[in-house]
């Protein structure tokens, strides 16, 4: 019996990455996942294909997640395949990067939309279903870049606090529903999306993280895990995995 056995989850953004790695953390535990993907079939497959060789199941969900009517049709679709819904890992995030006096009102705007906008499509969709089971959890993934200065992130950043700021509030209104929101802000990753930042870059930014290294994806889904698994008693708070970077 794993530590969430019986537990339905979805997990947007779940392709790659952080998001892959927190969707076969929670399978690895007994759960069953829904896995958002906004483009790539074949990864968000492959994903599913991991999970099933673990022993559990995985439901393949396409929606971009800065469209509500996309973003809460995937939620329902996933709570009426699995009669019910547990755990929303709210995940999905991109990066559109440029200093301020070059970024443009897409950049600002799209990052924002995902980002963000799309934390909230899924929460407001999930938080019903969770209010009438009288259970559920939700993880919003932020971003130390949300507590720090990150130049040529002005947009992202924006985003990522205020996903904290966010994950507070619904925190506050939701405590007598049975549903806890908690937010894990990830540091340095090693992912795609970091693997796109130049070597002398990433050696420079390394350099300055006190345990010498990148997190891994696995360990961020393990703090996920940890709320949703044993964090009965958690909510409004915010982990940060990030090698000591900001404390």
């Amino acid at each position: 019996m794993g530590r969430i056995e019986g537990k339905t989850a979805l997990v947007t953004g779940a392709s790659r990455g952080i998001g892959r790695a927190i969707a076969l953390e929670l399978a690895r535990e007994g759960a069953r996942v829904a896995l958002n993907f906004a483009h790539n079939e074949a990864k968000a497959a492959a994903v599913a294909k991991e999970i099933e060789e673990l022993g559990s199941s995985a439901l393949l969900v396409q929606a971009n997640i800065s469209v509500a009517a996309e973003a809460r049709a995937m939620v329902d679709k996933v709570a009426e395949e699995f009669k019910h819904l547990d755990i929303l890992v709210n995940n999905a995030g991109i990066t559109r990067d440029a200093l301020l006096p070059r970024m443009t009102d897409e950049q600002w705007v799209e990052v924002i939309e995902t980002n963000l906008n799309g934390c909230f499509y899924c929460s407001s969709a999930a938080i019903p279903i969770m209010t009438a089971q009288s259970f559920g959890r939700i993880v919003n993934i932020s971003s130390m870049n949300g507590q720090v200065p990150a130049l040529g992130q002005a947009n992202y950043s924006a985003s990522k606090g205020a996903i904290i700021a966010f994950t507070r509030t619904a925190a506050a209104e939701l405590v007598h529903s049975g549903i806890t929101v908690n937010t894990v802000a990830p540091g340095f990753t090693e992912t795609d999306m970091f693997d796109a930042v130049p070597a002398p870059l990433q050696a420079k930014i390394k350099s300055h993280i006190p345990m010498g290294r990148f997190g891994h994806p696995e360990e961020i889904a393990k703090a996920v895990l940890f709320l949703v698994a044993d964090g009965d008693y958690i909510t409004g708070q915010q982990i940060n995995v990030n090698g000591g970077a900001h404390m």
